[in-house]
This record gives C-alpha cells, structure tokens and sequence, in this order.
C-alpha cells in the first residue's frame, strides 16, 4: 500500500467517515458513482470494485459486461457538508477504469484524457487549463414545458440583486475551497439568473476531476435550503435555457508549458506568441468543426451558437475580439506565465475529459505539423453574413449538432483522440439524440403552423 492509500484510510479512521462515494463519468459525461464503506476501500485500492458494464452509458457490451473500477488516492477529498444520517459527512475518490484483464477501459473518459496529455509529455509538454464556468440559478425546476424563471433580473457584474446569487456563490466557493478546488473569481454574468466562477489553472486532468466536482457542489448547494434563502432553487448547465439572452459557456484558458518555462510565451514577439503558440491556434482553428460535436454535445449547444451573447459561429482569432473562437487575453502581457489562450466554443455541459482531449489534439496536431496561422481577425464576426464570413476566408462552425456530428464522423484527429470504442459510441448516441429531436413536436411549431 503506498502513502496515498495509507493517508486516505487513516484520515476515513480519524474522522468517522460512514461512507465514499467512488465516482467516474460515462462517456456522454453524467457523474456515475458507487459508495463503499472505508472497511471495503483497502481492497478497491488493490483489487478495485466490480461492476456492470454494460448498465453504464457506453462502457461496454452486454457479452463482456465485467468491469473495475479502481480508486485513485490523489483524488480523495472530503464533502463538504453534512447529511441527514447522524451528521456524518461523506468523502469522494475518482476512479480509472479497467477490463477483468488489468488492461485500461477504452470507454474511460479519464483514460481518454490521459492517452492524450501522456502523447503530449512524449514532446515534453504538460498541459494547463483554465475554465470559466457559467451556468444558471432559476427559482425551481417544475415549468411544464414553459420557460424557466430566473432567481433575479441582474446583469453583468451586478451586485445589487437579490440575495439569492451572491450568497449562493459564496457558499458554492466556500464549500468547493474546502476541497482543495482554488477558485480566482465570481461574479454575476449577462443573463438574469446567470453566474459564473472561474477556477484556478491546473493540469487538466485535475480540472476535468474538478469540473465534474464542480457541477455536483453546485446543483447541493443549490438544494441546500438555508443556503437558497427560498425554496425550489436549481442550478442547470443548460447551454441555452433562456430565447432572448445569453448561454451558458464554459471559455477554456488553456497553455503548454516545458517544465516552468511558458511554451506559449516569446517576449519579442509582437503579440508575445511563441512560434508553438502560434501553431496551437491554427490547429485549434483548422480542427475546430471536426471537434465541435464533443466540447458542444448536445441538441441545445446550438442555440447558443448562433452569433451574438459572445458565442463564436466562425474559425476565428483575435486578442480583444471577443466574437472570435480564439482570444488571446492581454491583461498581463509582460507576464511570461500567463500567456495563454482561450477558446470560446464549449459550454458547462459538456464531458470534460474529451472536450480536453480534443482540443489538446487540436492544438499539439497543428504544433507537429507546423500549422500557419491565419490573420488576426478585427471584425466583429457576429454581424457578418455567412457571405461575408466566406469572402473574408472563414470557416464556419456547425450550425447543428446534426452538421458538428457530420463533420466529426469525417475526422481522423477525434476519431484518434477519442480512440475507436468511444469514437463511435459518441456517434451512435448523437445520432439518436438528433433523430429523437428531429421528431418532437415543438411549441414553436405549434404555435405558428397548428392554425394552418
């Protein structure tokens, strides 16, 4: 048993912990998990725990339906909150994934991940991300097909709203600090209801832990009745909940670094990019539509990407320009460590661990092949014509997740990324998911065409 290990068994001792919650993420990205008692914790650390496959999204056919899950001890952190059972509290440990054989699931979201930021060390980078999390606070869940309400009219930045928000995000960033997950900033966004909190920079396969963690803190709290101030409070990552204001985003800060030097950084350099800065962008840009479909997975990430509430609809760069898919923030632009990018396409709802996985493909794909990139863009991209998009060079992104899923069946860069098993299992539930679209008869429909 190794030090990990020997520390999570000691702190499960010394606190009375009555129970883990052994998590792990299916493919399509809903938090899956499994408690033990910490007596049972010592031999999943060795042998793992024993489960049904084919009963989780994904995962594997019936025929070989055993499969392990085998607890990661870096990841052990303790819930922060209390339950009804005497007052005990809960812990939570991440786990990987294997086949009866001892050999790696293929279906593991977190194996994806790691195959791909393992190729990148192979070059000598670790890969860093950064997310800025949105997501919306309504006053309950039961709108019978109507849209929901909002828990304030505030805006951006707005602090002068009803209690409900802050106080919510406070709560939220005290009990997600209690776990380790460093939180730089909150604040009200755009939209009324809208928050966002931005976590701190960390190597992306803790932030995909931390995102996951991240969505399940959020939606507690949010039942949390002393913490909502009202009752029938819901947190939802929707993409885009509301028809007249902005979606929910989730912007990805993400850089290279070559041990502590910034790989992304070039001081002489007149927007202070390095060649492999440079590079990493254009594969961004280039591969962008092929991987739209992962980082925008769902049915309703379209209607958030339809230009304007600072969504990108085109392949795009710019540092200020906010309406592109590729900014690069200048706020510090002397500071070596803080060169990075941001791209703006994915939203809060997505799978973490293959949305890194793709666009760390992206990128280190254009940095070994010694991608061009394209001018910067000044436009504002939202009010351009499809037209005009065109005569200027650039490339739209998918309008639907019908046309991001075309475009991902074509693509040998998601489709190595992704690795065969989930590559195809992604498309075969998209496609289900757009045809069961495809059949649903919307209020919108019926309003305008009922009297025909």
């Amino acid at each position: 048993m190794n030090r990990q290990q020997e520390y999570v068994l000691r702190t499960l001792e010394g606190r009375d912990r009555r129970f883990v919650g052994l998590w792990f993420a299916d493919v399509v990205g809903p938090l899956i998990s499994v408690a033990v008692g910490p007596a049972e914790l010592e031999g999943a650390f060795g042998e793992g725990i024993g489960f049904d496959g084919s009963a989780i999204e994904g995962f594997s056919r019936v025929s070989e339906a055993d499969t392990v899950a085998k607890p990661d001890p870096s990841t052990f952190q303790v819930l922060p909150w209390a339950h009804a059972d005497g007052g005990q509290h809960s812990a939570r440990i991440f786990c990987d994934i294997f086949n009866p054989d001892g050999s790696p699931s293929w279906a593991d979201p977190r194996h994806v991940l790691r195959r791909q930021l393992n190729k990148a060390a192979d070059l000598g980078f670790s890969c860093y991300v950064h997310p800025e999390i949105e997501f919306f606070l309504f006053k309950d869940l039961d709108t019978d097909g109507a849209e929901p309400v909002p828990t304030d009219n505030g805006g951006y930045f707005d602090q002068a709203v009803h209690d409900t928000a802050p106080h919510f995000r406070r709560h939220a960033i005290e009990a997600l600090e209690a776990m380790g997950i460093s939180v730089e900033f909150s604040h009200h966004e755009g939209a009324p209801g809208q928050q966002e909190i931005d976590l701190r920079y960390a190597d992306a396969l803790s932030m995909a832990d931390n995102i996951m963690t991240f969505r399940y803190v959020v939606k507690e709290v949010a039942m949390n009745k002393e913490v909502a101030l009202e009752q029938g409070l819901y947190a939802s990552f929707m993409p885009k909940p509301l028809r007249d204001h902005p979606g929910s985003a989730m912007h990805t800060h993400m850089s290279l670094f070559e041990g502590d030097t910034n790989a992304f950084h070039d001081p002489d350099d007149e927007y202070q990019m390095s060649a492999t800065a440079k590079s990493f962008v254009a594969g961004i840009l280039r591969h962008a539509p092929e991987f739209s479909a992962v980082t925008n997975q769902w049915v309703n990430s379209y209607k958030r990407l339809i230009g304007g509430g600072e969504a990108p609809t085109a392949a795009t760069w710019g540092r200020a320009n906010r309406s592109a898919l590729v900014r690069v923030p200048m706020y510090t632009p002397n500071k070596a460590s803080s060169r990075r990018i941001e791209v703006r396409s994915p939203d809060s709802a997505c799978n973490p661990y293959l949305a890194y996985a793709v666009m760390f493909a992206a990128g280190i794909k254009g940095v070994q092949e010694g991608y061009e990139l394209p001018p910067e863009s000044e436009d504002d991209v939202w009010t351009m014509s499809r037209q005009e998009r065109r005569a200027m060079g650039y490339t739209d992104l998918p309008g639907s997740l019908e046309q991001a899923l075309d475009a991902m069946e074509e693509s040998e860069l998601v489709a190595d990324a992704l690795g065969e098993h989930v590559f195809e299992f992604f498309l075969r539930n998209k496609r289900r998911e757009w045809r069961e679209y495809r059949n649903d008869v919307t209020p919108y429909e019926l309003r305008n065409y009922l009297s025909l």
